[in-house]
């Protein structure tokens, strides 16, 4: 499955984005899919999964609370919502696609996005 991310851009402290992640090539319903993130000189992280029904989610505590990930599989797309962001969620995200669920871990995410840059200033 092929995997193409955006929505990011410049925001303020205290603001909002919504990511997308738009899937081709593949049964996409049959993933799990999440997304990372990865800040200027620091290793990818991840922030939020959600498993192939879209009836659970799971978040890094970085985010909880101000993230929401969702999902559409009619449309073959995922989302990530981001409100109330601060300077410290400024990274590149990425989107992947996973066959269990949850993971956390990079390497259980076989299929990754190109990434969108979010930058949030104070």
């Amino acid at each position: 499955v092929q995997l193409q991310a955006s929505g990011g851009g410049l925001v303020q402290a205290g603001g909002s984005l919504r990511l997308s992640c738009a899937a081709s090539g593949g049964t996409f319903s049959r993933y799990n899919m999440g997304w990372f993130r990865q800040a200027p000189g620091k290793e990818r992280e991840f922030v939020a999964a959600i498993n192939w029904s879209g009836g659970s989610t799971y978040y890094a505590d970085s985010v909880k609370g101000r993230f929401t990930i969702s999902r559409d599989n009619a449309k073959k797309m995922v989302y990530l919502q981001m409100n109330s962001l601060k300077p410290e969620d400024t990274a590149v995200y990425y989107c992947a696609a996973a066959t269990n669920y949850p993971r956390t871990g990079r390497s259980d995410y076989r299929y990754w996005g190109q990434g969108t840059l979010v930058t949030v200033s104070s």
